[in-house]
């Protein structure tokens, strides 16, 4: 039964899970924007909003989350992402990033993952 259970699998355990949301929030960093599965996109939302919320308070102790949830990455992600993303979003409560379907390529939904304006 799946009473309670929010979250989607991906076909990992958990420690498969984190480790590609890892890697997938890292990348949307680096590069702005990913293609990646429609499900994966989904769960990848409030995990790499939740940094940016992160970046906006912009003290140390929010730098620490975030390197811990990202699996302490190599400071220019962090840096990128205290410095140059979060600033652009002071003014908005949330609602950072966007998902924009793709249509079905090989037997799956495919997205694009891209931060907002």
């Amino acid at each position: 039964m799946k009473h309670g259970k929010q979250n989607r699998t991906l076909g990992r355990t958990r420690r498969g899970r984190t480790a590609l949301l890892r890697g997938l929030a890292i990348s949307l960093i680096r590069d702005g924007q990913i293609t990646t599965t429609l499900a994966k996109a989904k769960e990848l939302r409030p995990f790499a909003e939740r940094l940016v919320t992160y970046g906006k308070q912009g003290t140390v102790a929010a730098r620490r989350q975030a390197a811990s949830a990202l699996g302490e990455p190599s400071s220019n992600t962090i840096t990128k992402l205290f410095n140059d993303i979060a600033p652009k979003y002071k003014e908005r409560d949330g609602g950072y990033t966007r998902i924009i379907k793709m249509g079905q390529t090989s037997g799956r939904e495919e997205a694009v993952i891209e931060y907002v304006e």
